[in-house]
């Protein structure tokens, strides 16, 4: 196993644990994160949106494999998050492309690609059968997905 595949392995183990101190200490001080929910964030904001997403997980199982490195910095890997939306407690198969730069053996940069719509579709009902390929929902899907994170992170401060 290089250096890529271990820190891949050691984060994703650690997010099946739930630990998100573990997953958080794989990241650069100034790590950048995407994904079609929380758009992009940086440094503390992405530790803060592990920490919640881990402490608020119901029903949670993850699995992941495909662990591929494209050159010496970049690596992608495939996983699949399964677990309740608490909003609506409906059952939601997350399936995700993550593409990460990792330098001096931490990752610097990780993006993750999935489907919104049909991310809505599983989360929301009927809502997101109808609305979720809308610009509109995802925006609203974003807006109240920063919300909670600020949140979070303001209680986290006191």
């Amino acid at each position: 196993m290089n250096q890529q595949e271990a820190i891949i392995t050691k984060f994703y183990t650690a997010f099946q644990q739930k630990d998100a101190a573990t997953m958080n200490s794989c990241y650069a001080e100034d790590i950048v994160f995407s994904d079609p929910v929380f758009g992009m964030l940086q440094g503390d904001a992405v530790r803060a949106m592990w920490q919640m997403l881990c402490a608020r997980a119901k029903d949670f199982s993850l699995v992941f494999d495909n662990i591929q490195c494209l050159d010496e910095e970049y690596a992608t890997c495939n996983w699949t998050a399964t677990y309740t939306f608490g909003a609506s407690g409906r059952k939601v198969v997350n399936k995700i492309t993550a593409h990460m730069r990792i330098q001096n053996g931490i990752i610097t940069e990780h993006s993750d690609a999935f489907s919104l719509y049909r991310w809505c579709k599983q989360a929301l009902g009927p809502i997101g059968w109808i609305f979720g390929w809308s610009g509109f929902l995802h925006n609203s899907v974003r807006r109240k997905a920063l919300r909670g994170l600020s949140q979070f992170m303001q209680q986290a401060a006191h």
